[in-house]
């Protein structure tokens, strides 16, 4: 096809979801090389977010534009062989054992901590906060530790297991509110030795350890987002090993976020550029594989958080860009622009949600009351 023709069929499927090409609107997308519409088509998602890295497009309101595009789901009008790929790379290998499990560390959460301190705000939680009362990231992020708290009912003398600690905030939390021991794993180095360092003083074991390699009792047990780099062909043993570490009467914190679709359909551009090898779950994907090992007590969405927390995210990142800028080129900066703003779109369209399940080996006596 012309570039005049690729230019009219991208410009009658943007039109569906209200967007138009230099159009005057927040919303609308400017071009700046026509060789923008060919590389779409032929590569999806991917050439998008590529060409946007390189410069070839704009838009001002860029987690509106992503919005707009996947509330009228223009993604699925974009069926490439990347697409395909990672589709099939997904489904059929196992991406997530061995060390890759430390890949995913390596390739995101090792880029350097002080991006990280910039983003994330005070409790450095990498992961969505809970906005029913708060007015500021700060404020979701404590309340969602201490709704994660209250859920494990803990209470002092309690030994607690974080699978994924990231940097170690929520063992900090709940050894400083609530009294509590415990010990935390990550597959990131760079998290490791932070979350070291801020935990210092409290009985708090960091360690760079595969969840796997547990076989150690523990009173109550909470994930924070790390089930999304699990991958589907371990979500079994990954709920074994921590039935086999939780105490007969504790309970187990899953905080992830999950997919209304088919399961096994990374974005191939996410995969490529932000956290190889994860996967989102499906709710049929997580109850499946829970079967005969936990109760599932209590199953919290509040997806529609994540817009929240994600939009926070990008006003500290650009805050901090001046001080970010002689570590980080532009390239960088628009990658994670893109990054958060189709993550940001993702919820607030409501693709995807963010679930807390609460779950016990074996049903709590008398029932299970949910803290909110």
């Amino acid at each position: 096809m012309s570039q005049d023709s690729l230019r009219q069929r991208a410009a009658e499927l943007l039109a569906m979801a209200g967007v138009h090409i230099d159009g005057p609107a927040a919303t609308d997308i400017r071009v700046h090389d026509e060789q923008l519409y060919a590389r779409v088509f032929a590569h999806g998602s991917l050439g998008l977010g590529e060409a946007y890295v390189d410069g070839w497009w704009d838009a001002d309101d860029l987690p509106g534009f992503f919005t707009r595009l996947l509330t009228h789901h223009l993604d699925e009008h974009l069926k490439t062989l990347d697409t395909l790929i990672a589709h099939l790379k997904a489904r059929f290998v196992n991406l997530q054992r061995g060390q890759h499990a430390f890949e995913i560390g390596k390739a995101h959460y090792d880029r350097g901590n002080d991006l990280f301190k910039a983003m994330l705000g005070k409790y450095m939680m990498y992961s969505c906060g809970y906005w029913a009362q708060a007015c500021s990231l700060d404020d979701a992020q404590e309340a969602k530790l201490d709704l994660i708290c209250r859920k494990l009912r803990l209470k002092p003398g309690m030994r607690v297991l974080d699978i994924g600690c990231g940097w170690g905030e929520a063992l900090k939390f709940a050894a400083e509110r609530y009294g509590v021991s415990g010990v935390g794993i990550t597959v990131s180095n760079e998290q490791a030795e932070l979350a070291r360092e801020l935990c210092r003083g409290l009985p708090i074991e960091i360690r760079l350890q595969d969840y796997r390699e547990l076989d150690e009792p523990f009173d109550a047990i909470m994930s924070i987002g790390m089930f999304e780099h699990v991958g589907a062909k371990n979500y079994r043993e990954y709920f074994e090993v921590s039935h086999r570490c939780l105490k007969n009467d504790g309970l187990f914190l899953l905080h992830c976020i999950g997919t209304n679709h088919a399961p096994g359909r990374p974005d191939p551009w996410i995969e490529k550029y932000i956290f190889p090898n994860s996967m989102i779950p499906a709710a049929s994907q997580v109850s499946d594989t829970l079967e005969g090992l936990f109760v599932v007590e209590d199953w919290h969405n509040f997806g529609a958080d994540y817009d929240r927390t994600l939009s926070a995210w990008r006003i500290n990142f650009d805050a901090a860009w001046p001080a970010l800028s002689a570590r980080y080129d532009e390239r960088f900066r628009r990658m994670w622009h893109f990054y958060l703003g189709v993550s940001t779109a993702v919820f607030r369209s409501r693709r995807d949600q963010l679930w807390q399940l609460t779950l016990s080996p074996y049903g709590v006596p008398g029932g299970y009351r949910v803290p909110r």
